[in-house]
């Protein structure tokens, strides 16, 4: 990686850190390929949880505007950079394994397209939550209009992107915008604990149970002939066949 994205790994579990604390970990074109030099890192075998974060005591405020203004061509500049953190985020998304986003601070703009790139989504008690885009006469870029109705419903995210609300993470737990909100000193322990218990778990279940969950446009009828072709290959495997005698044999000793 590059100083922009810091990438680590340890028994089992990859950290991606936007690493830009100076510019409110916004992202550029540069931070845009390193992000996704990371995300293709983490698709490594011997990853089996991701943990997403920004450095310091933002998560991420969305594209860097400043960049955008110093482009000789505003207009390409901006869709080359919308274009590769949308494909970049499809890629987070696709990772065949749990993703945390470690929520800390200000989120803005793309910040939340990255958040909600994420399968479990930790945040600290002060976070807040902003769309952005229209105070800077912008629009709603890198899949924030397809992720967020899906989270917390069509009239909720235009509230957000007209008004130009903010949210508290009490108000987005509440809004279903994130799953859970811890104190903010309790943040890193927190989602290092939840990542590890992830990294130890059944590799190919979780990572097929994310793929069924995240299949919304499907029909019902092609989930559960999808489910079905899943659950079958699962069960065949050694890691969920160990589980599940260890499970028989607990409750036949409580019989």
């Amino acid at each position: 990686m590059t100083d922009l994205v810091r990438y680590e790994y340890e028994a089992g579990v990859a950290r991606i850190v936007v690493a830009r604390q100076d510019r409110a970990n916004a992202l550029d074109l540069p931070t845009a390929h390193a992000l996704g030099e990371a995300v293709r890192e983490a698709a490594a075998p011997e990853v089996r949880a991701v943990v997403v974060c920004g450095e310091g005591d933002r998560f991420c405020a969305g594209g860097d505007l400043g960049s955008m203004l110093l482009a000789p061509d505003r207009a390409a500049y901006v869709e080359t950079l919308a274009t590769t953190l949308a494909e970049v985020f499809q890629e987070l998304t696709a990772l065949p394994k749990p993703v945390i986003a470690a929520v800390r601070g200000p989120v803005a703009g793309a910040g939340l397209a990255l958040m909600l790139s994420c399968d479990v989504i930790v945040a600290a008690a002060r976070s807040r939550f902003v769309l952005a885009y229209s105070g800077v006469g912008l629009t709603p870029d890198c899949g924030v209009s397809y992720l967020l109705p899906r989270a917390v419903g069509r009239q909720r995210a235009l509230e957000l992107a007209l008004t130009g609300r903010v949210l508290s993470a009490p108000e987005a737990l509440g809004w279903g915008l994130v799953a859970e909100v811890v104190e903010d000193g309790a943040l890193d322990e927190h989602v290092r604990r939840l990542a590890e218990r992830l990294a130890t778990g059944p590799a190919f279940a979780l990572g097929q149970a994310k793929a069924l969950l995240r299949s919304e446009e499907s029909s019902r009828e092609r989930v559960g002939h999808e489910e079905a072709r899943v659950i079958a290959e699962a069960v065949a495997r050694p890691e969920a066949t160990a589980l599940i005698e260890a499970f028989t044999r607990r409750g036949a000793s409580r019989g």
